[in-house]
């Protein structure tokens, strides 16, 4: 694979994404915990933690909507997070520290079915690497801040139903910020505006991920607490 990193500056970002670059993927979560009941209103109590390959990481279950994650040297991959199953339209408030080196990102992370759609809404991270071309769509902006806007594809990769094809949705916020509120309803609506659908939600976390691109590997630490 080709690797390429991806600049943080998000005027570069914009004539970066007319590019077509294959870079290393970050890892797809695989779902783990337990899962709570379906009410919307319930605390960010499920739990997911998934690693892969050589490396030092540790992600710990606190109390409440809180962990911890830890990584160095990582050649492959981890995610890990707090939040609900299922996901969907919320207020997330999170708070907390994240202090990352290499590619990775501190995220609203979810899935949703019929069509299975993987997505980010990206508000911090280290190296900003996707695993697969990006798509600009546009921006927006509103009381939280100002998201770009992507898409990309992945092909034959494993997803919450198997090997699937399925397309990631993202929002990456252009001013990094650990802590605030997110508004997940208004992303999935301006998504819409843009034909971005969704489906049935599946799970959604608050969660740290790191992962190689084959140049650089990840390290940091992390310590989270979702309300």
């Amino acid at each position: 694979l080709i690797t390429f990193a991806i600049m943080v500056s998000f005027s570069f970002l914009t004539v970066l994404s007319l590019i077509p670059v294959v870079l290393t993927a970050p890892p797809v979560l695989i779902e783990r915990g337990v899962t709570p009941s379906s009410s919307v209103g319930l605390a960010a109590s499920f739990w997911s933690n998934w690693s892969e390959g050589s490396g030092s990481y540790r992600c710990s279950n606190g109390a409440g909507g809180s962990y911890t994650a830890t990584w160095s040297g990582t050649n492959g991959g981890f995610v890990c997070g707090k939040g609900w199953n299922p996901g969907g339209p919320r207020t997330v408030k999170y708070s907390g520290t994240y202090t990352p080196t290499g590619p990775g990102y501190l995220a609203i992370y979810g899935w949703t079915q019929n069509p299975l759609i993987e997505y980010y809404v990206i508000e911090s991270y280290g190296e900003l690497d996707p695993g697969e071309p990006w798509t600009r769509k546009g921006n927006f902006t509103f009381e939280e801040g100002t998201y770009e806007i992507f898409t990309s594809t992945r092909v034959n990769k494993p997803s919450i139903e198997g090997t699937r094809t399925f397309q990631q949705y993202w929002s990456v916020r252009t001013e990094k910020r650990v802590g605030g509120t997110v508004t997940t309803s208004r992303h999935f609506d301006e998504w819409a505006k843009l034909g971005m659908r969704l489906g049935r939600h599946n799970y959604m976390i608050v969660a740290t991920e790191g992962y190689t691109n084959n140049r650089v590997l990840a390290s940091g630490s992390s310590s989270i607490n979702v309300e």
